[in-house]
């Protein structure tokens, strides 16, 4: 990659892909602002009925598109089970002593299981970096799920990975979010949120990694 993650980087079948085209390479942030914050939603997304779409896994097993409308009655009254069954593309078992928890790679849900209640769907998981989850994504989950439990209010909600062409480890993902019954005014956000952990080196392609011995 050069100064920017291109455009070229992105799938072509994701209408505002054109808009990724000027997003920088990780400078220290687990994720920058997109489109002036603005998701991509069309008017007539705006519903108060509770959804919920997963992408088929494509020819090389990757995740595509998550999207749902988060509302109370969609998140989950039972405690999260197992998803070790479960092998996104690109999953490799590794640990580094510097990373939290040690393992780099976690089944990063697309939407958060606070959310949605969807654990071991295969759909709906891919491999992403502890840094990744924890830093950059769950924030974001946070902040709709304590919206939504204070509310009983509706959010639209997004997730699309993004993988460089044949590659099995997503470069990161855009997160989008709007409150339904507001428009916005409480919830509103569009982010991609960087696929990388501080310190290591990750091959995209495999899912392989290393130390980054240039920092």
């Amino acid at each position: 990659m050069g100064g920017y993650i291109g455009v070229e980087y992105y799938q072509t079948d994701i209408p505002y892909a054109s808009d990724l085209e000027d997003i920088p390479e990780y400078n220290g942030q687990p994720y920058v602002i997109v489109n002036d914050n603005q998701p991509y939603f069309d008017e007539s997304d705006f519903t108060t009925k509770l959804f919920e779409t997963y992408s088929p896994l494509d020819a090389l097993g990757r995740c595509g598109v998550a999207y749902a409308n988060i509302g109370e009655d969609l998140m989950p009254t039972k405690e999260r089970g197992s998803i070790g069954m479960i092998k996104p593309s690109g999953w490799q078992t590794v640990k580094y002593d510097f990373v939290d928890g040690k393992y780099l790679y976690n089944r990063c849900h697309l939407i958060g299981y606070q959310l949605s209640g969807e654990n071991a769907n295969e759909r709906n998981l891919i491999t992403g970096t502890r840094y990744m989850n924890t830093e950059g994504m769950l924030p974001f989950e946070n902040e709709v799920a304590n919206y939504v439990q204070d509310t009983g209010n509706h959010v639209l909600y997004r997730v699309t990975p993004i993988f460089d062409g044949n590659n099995l480890v997503a470069d990161g993902v855009l997160m989008e979010a709007m409150s339904v019954e507001d428009r916005g005014l409480d919830i509103e956000f569009n982010v991609f949120v960087y696929n990388v952990q501080p310190n290591v080196k990750i091959d995209y392609l495999t899912g392989k990694s290393s130390v980054d011995k240039n920092v």
